[in-house]
């Protein structure tokens, strides 16, 4: 799964249609019926006065995912829940990205590495 920690503080945040140009600079961007849900560096949102819960590190799986492939990150999360670790994932057409609370990425990066060499 080859694991990389991307620098930086990222945050999941939703906003008005009317803001939609900020989408652009979102590394996601995903309508809902209820809103754009937006992932972005926390920094952007800071300055644009968007609302957040939580800061989160990125993870991307460097290794390039099959997109029908069947329990690969279920084996991931799985393990990141039996030690108590959140984790939000994106997939993309190259790879997998892991969001994690931002002071747990350094604990899961071991857990991902000890997964690797298994």
């Amino acid at each position: 799964m080859n694991p990389r920690r991307v620098r930086g503080e990222y945050v999941f945040c939703t906003m008005a249609e009317k803001k939609v140009a900020l989408a652009k600079d979102a590394l996601l961007s995903f309508r809902e019926q209820e809103g754009r849900t937006l992932i972005i560096e926390k920094s952007l949102a800071d300055n644009h006065g968007l609302k957040y819960e939580s800061v989160w590190a990125m993870i991307t799986l460097t290794v390039h995912s099959d997109l029908t492939a069947v329990g690969f990150l279920a084996r991931i999360t799985n393990r990141l829940a039996e030690e108590g670790i959140s984790v939000n994932v994106v997939s993309a057409y190259y790879h997998d990205h892991l969001f994690v609370p931002y002071d747990k990425a350094q604990e899961t990066m071991k857990l991902l590495k000890e997964m690797t060499r298994a």
